[in-house]
């Protein structure tokens, strides 16, 4: 049963294929805007995932990395959330007043992969997604994550007029620099995280 002036989740009005975006004009679910965004949601909902796989491996044996890591994701899941808002508004001067990442918060991914590089071994091969399970989990996130940069890309280009330039920039170049920064970090996690749990990180040696 419903609790008392509980709010359903359900509210029917994307039965027949359409949804609202910030604003309020009614699209297509098929719409590229729409495929941009969603992955960014997905993106957050597996950072949730590596979160849960970084706590469950480290928090007993490496708790302060544990943490530090930690709070980096939770940070990121909250920047994430805001490009969903950024995506999911098609008027550039509301995007305007609407919070977004910014060339701070890529600074910040940018220190802790240089904190973590300063601990691994030189990258002499192919690295194959693997290792521990929140390795491997990260290194799922960081292909998510390339897709999504991909979508912003593409959305952007929608807006480049006949002439080659832009008429209005569709994704802040912030959004597509955030993106293309963190999928670097989770590269970059992943082998830290590998090498915090002493386990191998798998190579591509090609074949003999």
């Amino acid at each position: 049963m419903t609790a008392a002036g509980a709010s359903k989740v359900y509210t029917k009005a994307g039965d027949k294929g359409k949804t609202s975006l910030i604003g309020g004009s009614r699209v297509s679910k098929a719409e590229l805007r729409l495929d941009a965004y969603g992955t960014v949601d997905e993106l957050n909902s597996l950072l949730g995932l590596v979160h849960a796989e970084v706590t469950s491996d480290l928090a007993v044996f490496q708790p302060r990395e544990s943490e530090s890591i930690a709070r980096i994701l939770n940070l990121v899941q909250h920047d994430l959330f805001e490009v969903g808002s950024h995506l999911a508004c098609e008027d550039a001067a509301a995007r305007s007043n609407l919070p977004c990442v910014n060339s701070g918060q890529v600074a910040m991914l940018e220190r802790a992969m240089d904190a973590y590089s300063g601990e691994l071994s030189e990258l002499k091969h192919f690295v194959l997604p693997g290792g521990a399970r929140s390795a491997a989990v990260a290194h799922v996130a960081r292909t998510v994550c390339r897709r999504a940069e991909r979508l912003c890309v593409r959305l952007d280009e929608t807006a480049i007029g006949a002439k080659g330039e832009h008429d209005s920039a569709e994704v802040d170049a912030v959004v597509i620099q955030y993106l293309n920064r963190l999928s670097d970090y989770l590269f970059v996690l992943s082998r830290h995280l590998n090498r915090l749990l002493g386990v191998d990180e798998p190579i591509w040696r090609g074949k003999s």
